[in-house]
């Protein structure tokens, strides 16, 4: 394998494994707050770094199954739970004022683990996956310094689009963006629940495409279910 050839095939596997990542990381930075998703990211990176630096090759020996299984089995948790308050609230706007309280941000000085943990698995499963990328290509090719300037570009480039997406998304209705981010984190950890349960999707990593537009569609089901009952509540009283 060449260097421009492996340059390419890692930037291209560590592009859709940072998609991933920061899809979940700005949609939660943007509902919940930055400060604590930012805080739950660099704690990802930095033990992801120890991890990389200390085990080196050994990092491949890591049983990233087991840890696929329990990471998106708590975000499919945290992802439905937050999908169901968005949905009540969309559908019946009278419950939003007895969430105000809960709506309202963390005082800048207090953590959200909430924000924090999930930014923080998202990162650690994300970025073993990528180091494996890199390990596997490099060590391949025995070009693991061209493997590893692969990942760094497609991690530049994917977060220059999250950075510049940011203040577009911070305009979406609050509820909406806890609806879309609960759909997100459903649809991520449905995957990779069933991913690290052996389980091969069609297609790879593309087949959360479908994931994401099937749990939107049911999502989207639920809630207009939602509304014509509440709709036919009213009408009986």
């Amino acid at each position: 394998m060449n260097g421009l050839f492996l340059f390419l095939a890692t930037f291209l596997a560590a592009t859709i494994e940072g998609v991933e990542m920061a899809a979940i990381v700005v949609g939660v930075g943007t509902a919940r707050g930055w400060r604590s998703t930012i805080l739950g990211s660099l704690a990802g990176f930095a033990l992801l770094t120890v991890l990389t630096t200390v085990l080196g090759n050994t990092l491949l020996r890591i049983p990233i199954q087991g840890l696929r299984v329990i990471v998106g089995s708590l975000l499919l948790i945290l992802g439905l739970q937050w999908l169901k308050k968005a949905l009540l609230r969309i559908a019946r706007p009278r419950t939003r004022s007895k969430a105000s309280v809960e709506a309202q941000p963390l005082s800048p000085a207090r953590i959200d683990w909430y924000s924090f943990v999930v930014a923080f698995k998202a990162v650690l499963l994300e970025g073993l996956e990528i180091a494996f990328i890199v390990v596997t290509f490099g060590a391949e090719a025995n070009q693991i310094g061209t493997a590893v300037i692969g990942a760094l570009a497609a991690l530049v480039a994917v977060g220059g689009v999250a950075f510049l997406t940011r203040r577009w998304l911070s305009r979406v209705p609050r509820e909406w963006l806890r609806f879309a981010v609960g759909v997100v984190l459903t649809a991520f950890g449905t995957f990779w629940a069933a991913e690290g349960a052996t389980v091969r999707w069609p297609g790879g990593d593309w087949s959360l495409v479908g994931l994401l537009a099937g749990m939107t569609a049911t999502a989207f089901a639920f809630l207009a279910l939602l509304r014509s009952h509440g709709a036919a509540s009213i009408a009986k009283s």
